[in-house]
């Protein structure tokens, strides 16, 4: 019963009857009412900045937009995981369906920074009169709504790493990337907003009218290093690259404590991710030992429970 395969088995269990009743089914309704208050919100700004001719508030409702279609994704991605666990054609389960939401939703991060420096630069070289008492309560609104977004997201972030915790290894957080994609997108708007209104006081207060816009492109550039680590986070999960993460290392001294010391190597080892906090392992060994079996391989690494499945290849040398 210790074996990984056994593991592997009670973790697939633990997904279908615990992961979406508890910490995943916390992170979709919150993702989800997140994004109807975000499409709420982000009609209002569109409306109020091109009434109000604020180019600090229409690129913060356009930013907002970009990111209810993008929390809608993360909340479809979460609907969809739950939906095909069951589904025997995936056979790690459905995480990555997770994870790739928050790649796409990291390219319309870039996408969104691209759009708020094209209408930005446009504003600097062609400045318009503003209406900075409409446009600042407006501004203001949008942060407020982006606060409580961030501390939905936050409760659902904080329910979901309750029940996983015993799952975790104490070396590696493992982070919700489907979840973290729709925060950094509340936090981006958060940003945008408080932005908005630094640059709405200046142009109130003092004349810098050229302060609206180029607030605009410091926040691009933000926006664009948030979606630059969330692409980075979610492609290495999605390419496999893990050869780098800490249970590689675990792996090589189990096998390296073996009982027949000396006579057993490993020649070839991959590891990929399966799960948050859960991985996969196919490993060749030449040995000497003639009574070492793969099952005994699995028992030894069993004590990492973060490795919920290994495919082992034993070569045996005759020649001492």
């Amino acid at each position: 019963m210790s074996s990984i395969d056994d593991k592997r088995h009670d973790l697939t269990r633990w997904a279908h009857d615990h992961r979406y009743s508890t910490g995943n089914a916390a992170a979709e309704r919150g993702t989800r009412l997140v994004m109807w208050i975000t499409i709420v919100t982000m009609l209002v700004e569109i409306v109020a900045g091109w009434w109000f001719n604020s180019m600090a508030v229409l690129a913060d409702g356009w930013h907002m937009s970009s990111h209810a279609l993008a929390i809608g994704l993360s909340a479809f991605a979460y609907g969809a995981a739950r939906k095909y666990a069951a589904d025997p054609s995936f056979a790690f389960g459905t995480w990555k369906i997770e994870v790739l939401a928050s790649y796409t939703s990291a390219i319309f991060l870039l996408g969104v920074a691209a759009a708020m420096v094209i209408g930005s630069v446009d504003r600097l070289l062609a400045p318009q009169e503003i209406h900075y008492a409409e446009a600042m309560a407006v501004a203001v609104l949008g942060l407020v709504v982006n606060l409580v977004c961030a501390l939905i997201l936050g409760k659902a972030h904080d329910h979901g790493h309750d029940h996983g915790h015993h799952h975790e290894q104490h070396h590696d957080h493992h982070h919700d990337l489907n979840l973290k994609a729709a925060y950094i997108h509340v936090a981006t708007d958060a940003l945008t907003s408080v932005l908005a209104i630094a640059a709405l006081a200046g142009g109130w207060f003092y004349g810098w009218a050229w302060l609206d816009p180029a607030t605009g492109i410091v926040g691009a550039v933000l926006v664009a290093l948030w979606a630059k680590n969330l692409i980075v986070q979610s492609g290495r999960v999605l390419l496999d690259r893990e050869m780098d993460h800490p249970v590689v290392e675990e792996i090589r001294e189990v096998i390296a404590r073996l009982p027949a010391d000396g006579q057993t190597e490993l020649t070839d080892l991959h590891v990929w991710r399966v799960g948050s906090g859960a991985y996969a392992c196919a490993l060749s060994l030449l040995t000497h030992d003639q009574s070492l079996t793969p099952l005994d391989i699995r028992d030894a690494l069993a004590v990492h429970e973060e490795i919920v499945h290994a495919t082992v290849e034993i070569h045996r040398c005759d020649i001492c």
